[in-house]
């Protein structure tokens, strides 16, 4: 098979693909979960695959720990998105479709849910996966999950509609920055394109994702660049949010998307760091690397995970001392 963009897949990936539609094919009634605190790619992903089962005639359940972000609300399907933090069913299911979950951990307690003997289909396209799937279905080179659901797609000869455009676009804008990030391909943007033909509407996704703020964001975003610190040659910058500062403004999760950038962008920085203090007293630390740094790695040595120029882990100490911990894991990085 070879991509709409004339880039070839290989024989182990089609096989993949294969085996996913299999496993689809396989069984009747499926939950399908993304990670905790969904993103924009999770959630998009969760609405694909979604979809996708109802075009093979197939139920689905779609489920993840965590809301679906006020801002991703305008997508079909997300209002069925049950939130386990809200809301626990009792059922028990066999077929599971994990998406955009880079470990087995990354799904939380919605594994409850899973029987003894549940069979799981895992796609996912971190580079620190670890094929935890009776099938497996990981691309590392793509830009989004939702990039393989388009394979996968493809590979079933599935017709595209809008609603699924839609998501398929969405995953890829968020996940690429907005179509800035270096793993914006030219088979990212014949996707992009491919969306566009089919209805999504660009510009519309484009302003409420990238272009507006709500106030609680710009007030969250005045607090946490109050605290931006360097470190002495100036690489590594960093920032950090309490959980006091979250509820003063009346900020939210969402609302700190896009703020551990702000670190990054500094002219000569190599790492931007983000520490959000959760309410137990955790630490939820956030890394965007310019490309020296494998921030995957890092993240990793903390129990977390991501890609090599994005990342992230919990921290069970405070503030300063994850804040130290980082910063010198990220200097010894640096330094190799």
């Amino acid at each position: 098979m070879t991509a709409g963009n004339g880039a070839a897949f290989s024989a182990a990936y089609l096989e993949q693909l294969q085996g996913a539609l299999e496993f689809i094919r396989g069984g009747n009634r499926f939950l399908v979960v993304s990670h905790v605190q969904p993103d924009g790619d999770a959630i998009s992903s969760t609405i694909v695959v979604g979809w996708l089962l109802e075009q093979l005639g197939k139920q689905a359940v779609l489920m993840n720990e965590g809301k679906v972000p006020v801002r991703l609300q305008f997508m079909d399907r997300s209002a069925s998105i049950i939130n386990y933090s809200t809301m626990q069913p009792t059922e028990k299911f066999d077929r599971i479709i994990a998406i955009d979950c880079a470990d087995f951990r990354r799904i939380g307690l919605v594994s409850s849910l899973f029987t003894e003997d549940a069979q799981l289909l895992n796609i996912d396209h971190h580079p620190t996966n670890d094929a935890f799937g009776a099938a497996n279905l990981i691309r590392v080179d793509a830009a989004a999950t939702v990039e393989i659901l388009y394979d996968l797609i493809e590979y079933g000869a599935v017709p595209l509609d809008k609603e699924v455009a839609t998501a398929i676009y969405t995953g890829l804008l968020t996940d690429t920055g907005g179509f800035r990030y270096s793993n914006t391909t030219p088979r990212v943007m014949h996707i992009a394109s491919r969306m566009l033909e089919q209805g999504a509407p660009a510009h519309f996704i484009a302003n409420l994702l990238l272009e507006m703020m709500t106030k609680a964001q710009l007030l969250i975003l005045q607090r946490g660049l109050s605290r931006l610190l360097f470190s002495e040659d100036n690489k590594i910058a960093s920032l950090y949010v309490t959980h006091a500062d979250m509820a003063e403004t009346g900020a939210v999760g969402d609302d700190l998307e896009g703020l551990v950038n702000y670190a990054l962008n500094v002219e000569g920085v190599e790492v931007g760091i983000l520490l959000k203090e959760t309410e137990n007293g955790e630490v939820k630390v956030s890394m965007r690397s310019a490309g020296k740094v494998d921030v995957s790695a890092i993240a990793q040595s903390f129990g977390g995970g991501g890609h090599v120029r994005a990342a992230g882990c919990r921290v069970v100490h405070g503030i300063p001392e994850t804040a130290t911990l980082v910063v010198n894991a990220v200097r010894e990085a640096l330094d190799k």
